[in-house]
């Protein structure tokens, strides 16, 4: 009797750890390590590392580089918007902080908002000359590649949704005017992985995006890199695309996503960057706060 007591309260007592631990993370949005879970729920280390350890493996913990455990985006997803974003920032920075030093050039990311973008991060180019946009701004979805970069992976029901009641307000003469413009974009933008706007926010700007999916395959983010078309030209654009895409692949992978594998970002081959670099693609120079060129970024 006393045998078939204990065998049906171990799970409760599992059950029990497993919730002190996502009590005491959630009370600890900027994580804590192995150790210190530990001791403030009074578990073993072993104990708790076997916990969080699975925790992790089903994504409902995320471990920074620090090693710091934290709330991770399975979990996130049951609570509130505000958590998901702080949750999505962390994922994202550092393959984002990988793609600003490659690159040298502002680095965004934003999630769908309604009809709109919404900016979470945004990482500035140090170029003296610069595209500068601010987290919190909302951007239309036809003209940015963060836009169309997201409803090029929307299914046909999600897309009809965003694309109803559209109003194309015109940027620069460059701006998508029409849905079936936008239409035959965004079917380019499907094909070869990535957006572009190409000074159709501003003019003498230019900007790839990328689309970031979750663990169930449906977009959940967009990653873009902005710059001015001096320096992001053209030539640019098909390493700078590659960067972006293999960027967003890396995220999308850290929120569960298990589609066709590509390699991270930091595992671009060798002749990869050397191409890169006789392209043009140098760390930014110093940061001179006397000289910006202030335009929104895409």
């Amino acid at each position: 009797m006393n045998g078939q007591r204990k065998l049906k309260s171990a799970p409760v007592g599992v059950v029990g750890k497993v919730l002190r631990i996502l009590e005491v993370l959630d009370r600890a949005p900027q994580g804590l390590p192995l150790k210190d879970i530990a001791d403030v729920t009074a578990l073993n280390k072993s104990t708790a590392h076997r916990f969080v350890a699975h925790l992790e493996g089903a994504g409902y913990l995320f471990r920074d580089e620090s090693k710091a455990y934290m709330i991770g985006p399975k979990l996130v997803r049951l609570g509130s918007g505000t958590t998901y974003q702080t949750t999505l920032c962390r994922l994202s920075r550092p393959v984002l902080n990988r793609l600003w030093k490659l690159t040298g050039e502002t680095v965004n990311l934003a999630v769908l908002d309604g009809r709109e973008v919404f900016y979470v991060d945004v990482l500035e180019s140090l170029h003296t000359f610069r595209l500068v946009s601010q987290v919190g701004t909302r951007r239309p979805l036809h003209s940015t590649a963060l836009g169309k970069a997201i409803l090029s992976r929307m299914d046909s029901v999600a897309l009809e949704e965003a694309l109803r009641g559209s109003r194309f307000e015109h940027s620069t003469p460059k701006t998508i005017s029409s849905v079936a413009q936008l239409r035959k974009d965004l079917a380019l933008c499907a094909s070869r992985g990535f957006a572009l706007d190409d000074e159709e926010v501003v003019t003498g700007a230019r900007c790839i995006g990328a689309a970031i999916v979750d663990a169930n395959g449906k977009v959940a983010a967009g990653i873009s890199v902005s710059g001015p078309v001096v320096r992001l030209s053209r030539e640019k654009v098909p390493h700078f695309s590659m960067a972006l895409r293999l960027a967003a692949n890396e995220i999308s992978r850290k929120l569960g996503y298990d589609g066709e594998p590509l390699p991270e970002l930091h595992r671009i081959s060798q002749s990869a960057r050397l191409q890169s670099r006789s392209a043009g693609l140098r760390p930014a120079p110093q940061f001179d706060s006397q000289r910006q060129f202030s335009a929104r970024t895409t």
